[in-house]
């Protein structure tokens, strides 16, 4: 059984990181309309969330390690009171 590693997820100005292990996944999500009431902090597209950054770029990203990072995401963004949109 494959050992599953854990997600870092961090957070810049402009970009969520995933850190799994040394590959690094950047992705920069979209800030909703301001004038959106119920708007989430964040929007992150799922087409995104495909390769891995370079040097890793030719490792694709399977279906059960997408719901993996996205669950992750979430997960950091609900600690730090924030709120993300995957479409």
């Amino acid at each position: 059984m494959a050992r599953r590693e854990k997600f870092q997820i961090e957070f810049t100005e402009g970009a969520i990181r995933v850190v799994s292990g040394d590959k690094l996944l950047t992705l920069t999500p979209v800030r909703p309309p301001m004038n959106q009431e119920s708007a989430p902090d964040f929007i992150v597209a799922l087409d995104d969330i495909e390769h891995w950054d370079a040097p890793h770029d030719e490792t694709l990203i399977e279906i059960e390690e997408l719901q993996r990072i996205t669950r992750a995401i979430e997960e950091a963004c609900d600690e730090r009171g924030l709120s993300v949109e995957f479409e």
